[in-house]
């Protein structure tokens, strides 16, 4: 069955840094775009960062841009997102997901969540001020 688990989350403090990891359970997610999304209590969810499939592509909200870096492992069953400068507004429910092959990667940025068809269960992050 078909999974993605994230890592990493955490508790720090305004400043610092944490390295979120989504492994998948199958080898097929090397040919799928991936994104993280996060969601702060009475806030949408939002698209903070993704990949494409051949990791040579990137997005990333503005929000996070300059401080945020999503890479894919050497094994490309992996993506990661490299979390630094946190800041107290970081502070979200951090949760990966598989780009849905009905989209291409170049319409992310309008079509948000709608483009992810497999979702992780999310990872906590508090950024203490």
């Amino acid at each position: 069955q078909f999974q993605l688990v994230e890592s990493g989350g955490g508790l720090v403090q305004t400043g610092g840094s944490l390295r979120l990891s989504c492994a998948a359970s199958v080898r097929t997610f090397t040919s799928y775009g991936m994104g993280w999304f996060r969601q702060a209590p009475g806030k949408e969810r939002e698209l903070v960062a993704a990949v494409n499939w051949g990791g040579d592509r990137t997005y990333y909200a503005e929000s996070v841009k300059g401080r945020f870096t999503i890479s894919r492992g050497n094994a490309k069953n992996t993506v990661y997102l490299q979390m630094n400068s946190l800041k107290p507004e970081d502070t979200a429910i951090y949760t990966c997901a598989q780009q849905s092959p009905r989209f291409d990667f170049s319409t992310i940025q309008s079509t948000g969540a709608m483009a992810y068809d497999r979702w992780g269960q999310g990872t906590q992050v508090t950024v203490s001020s």
